[in-house]
């Protein structure tokens, strides 16, 4: 199938665009590739201290010869999407040597858990915490010693911090590991029925705890499709992941036999074999169209939209907002998955899950197929889905029709014809909204504003009862330079219950959402953000904001903010505590959120 027109017209401007940069990157990949496999070039005393803790490995790492695969490791068990990391290195090693080769973790990287962040002063290190991943990472592959890499990393910030630090060693062959989903728990949409009766005051702590640990229950993935689920199908689509590895529940023996295939795969596709895949070349413009065209047809979490960006740069690519889009209002939305829907990513995966999504696409011309990816040449080798027969792990044809069309439909047949996400304009910024799981009759709002600077004033005029007409509420002062530009997903409930009894309500912020928030529309990333006098800051209460979705605008009515000095908040309440203290460097000089608030990139 040809490709969509305007999926090569995007393709074509982000090469064009890039072509400097992109040049400049692989021409230091080649530089890096010329210098041949690191470990030769190492003095007996640095090997000494590389190997001097690899036992029987020893002789092996000291002769160069056989692959030294470095393991990049995001393991805690604070995140249940990472806690089964903790055994994957005795794994890694043992299929390694099995393979000839060896394997050592170079390294660890924060991950932190935006869940249990959530509305609490942490989440102000959150977005910062996925530049200190790449920087984390850099320092563990700066020892030079490995042939190829594993990343071992799920969730919201850590896998993007994760490819900002593979790109950075694009000579480097780097090979993406899932820990998967954990199994399905209590219902999402039952979870948000609770957390909104919370909110209200109709059911006790005790009962929202119970509620909670239901759905949040075991190791794995939380099984919404948010951030973390976002990430993984990225990886797939960009050809980072094997095929089909995303969505396969922990402690499985289809999950290890994954986990050691990849190993395998990583020691075939170094510089010492005949199949050498830096990951520089895998990384290129159109891996990254195909990741968001997987964004749109998924109606995935909008944080990509702040971390693909800095992902490409990283890469020598540049992707702007306009490209966001314009791939959106050409790709459909295939899948309904909560927030979305009621389905979660489990049920996602039995309805034909990625398979038959990234089948469906390059059948219709919406995909790059002829991409460079970990598994081999083409994007057609993750149409194939991972069977488990006698014990050896092969791969089958994935699915060409749905299993559930109130999940996942045939890109000829959609839930919506555009993708997920709008992008957003006007007098008051350029930010966006998640428009999939918006209703049609919510995604335009015409009220007067009440302004706040923190989401906790959100909430106690909620339970003063304040909000008696249609509003839009404007959070303020949580861009990235402000205070780290936190998620707001905890006033999601609130605005929820506002919504439920029939006002018209909307969020304005320059802050971010979850990539679990959904029904009420939100206008999101706004830039420039009210810390550097953006028009959000000239706001007042009682203006009029017009958010319309459709058209993709976003204006304050009759109002000369021009005219206007913008308020200056007092932040210094966000300068301390909870580590704070030590990223304030990255507050003032961070880059603006339409860039991807990036301090190292």
């Amino acid at each position: 199938m040809p490709l969509n027109p305007e999926i090569e017209a995007v393709t074509e401007r982000i090469r064009a665009r890039s072509s400097v940069s992109r040049a400049a990157y692989l021409e230091r990949v080649a530089r890096a590739v010329s210098d041949g496999p690191v470990r030769a070039h190492l003095s007996c005393g640095n090997q000494a201290h590389a190997y001097a803790a690899m036992g029987s490995d020893k002789n092996a790492l000291a002769a160069s010869r056989a692959a030294n695969i470095g393991i990049v490791t995001a393991y805690n068990d604070m995140l249940s999407a990472h806690q089964p990391f903790e055994t994957y290195p005795g794994l890694i090693r043992s299929a390694a040597r099995e393979a000839g080769a060896t394997a050592q973790v170079a390294g660890g990287v924060p991950a932190m858990c935006d869940g249990v962040t959530q509305g609490q002063a942490g989440m102000e290190l959150s977005l910062f915490s996925r530049d200190v991943i790449a920087l984390a990472a850099g320092v563990a592959l700066s020892h030079n010693c490995f042939d190829a890499a594993l990343f071992l990393g799920v969730c919201d910030k850590i896998v993007p911090g994760l490819v900002m630090a593979a790109a950075t060693f694009g000579h480097v062959p780097a090979v993406f590991i899932p820990a998967g989903p954990m199994t399905s728990g209590l219902a999402n949409d039952e979870k948000s029925r609770i957390r909104q009766k919370f909110a209200t005051g109709e059911v006790d702590r005790k009962t929202l705890m119970a509620a909670e640990m239901a759905a949040y229950h075991g190791p794995g993935t939380c099984t919404f499709y948010g951030t973390a689920n976002t990430n993984q199908m990225l990886m797939e689509f960009m050809g980072l992941h094997l095929p089909g590895a995303s969505f396969v529940n922990p402690g499985t023996p289809l999950r290890d036999a994954l986990t050691a295939e990849a190993v395998r795969r990583a020691t075939r596709i170094t510089a010492l074999g005949n199949d050498f895949r830096p990951v520089g070349e895998v990384l290129d413009e159109r891996a990254f169209v195909n990741g968001m065209v997987g964004l749109m047809a998924t109606g995935g979490s909008t944080n990509l939209v702040l971390h693909l960006p800095v992902m490409a740069r990283a890469a020598g690519i540049v992707l702007e907002l306009d490209d966001f889009a314009a791939i959106s209002a050409a790709v459909p939305l295939m899948a309904k998955v909560y927030p979305n829907g009621l389905a979660d990513v489990n049920h996602f995966h039995a309805a034909g899950g990625l398979a038959f999504m990234i089948g469906e696409l390059l059948a219709g011309g919406l995909l790059h197929e002829d991409v460079k990816t970990i598994a081999g040449d083409g994007l057609s080798l993750y149409s194939r889905e991972p069977k488990l027969l006698g014990g050896k792990l092969s791969y089958a044809d994935g699915p060409t029709e749905t299993q559930n069309d109130k999940i996942l439909r045939p890109a000829g047949d959609p839930f919506q014809p555009t993708g997920g996400l709008k992008q957003l304009d006007g007098n008051l910024g350029r930010g966006l909204m998640k428009v999939s799981a918006v209703a049609p009759e919510h995604q335009l709002i015409e009220a007067p504003v009440r302004i706040f600077h923190d989401q906790t004033e959100v909430k106690a005029a909620f339970q003063r009862g304040e909000f008696t007409a249609d509003t839009v509420v404007v959070v303020r002062f949580q861009g990235p330079r402000a205070n780290g530009m936190p998620e707001l997903h905890s006033l999601t409930p609130t605005l929820s219950v506002l919504q439920d009894r029939g006002l018209k309500v909307a969020l304005v912020t320059d802050g971010r959402m979850s990539g679990a928030s959904g029904k009420v529309p939100a206008a999101i990333h706004v830039s420039p953000e009210a810390a550097d006098g953006g028009p959000l800051a000239r706001l007042r209460d009682g203006d009029v904001v017009r958010l319309d979705a459709v058209a993709g605008t976003l204006d304050a009515l009759g109002a000369d903010l021009a005219a206007r000095a913008p308020v200056v908040a007092d932040l210094s309440s966000n300068e301390s505590g909870t580590g704070r203290e030590l990223f304030r460097a990255f507050r003032t000089h961070t880059g603006a959120a339409v860039d991807g608030a990036s301090l190292v990139i």
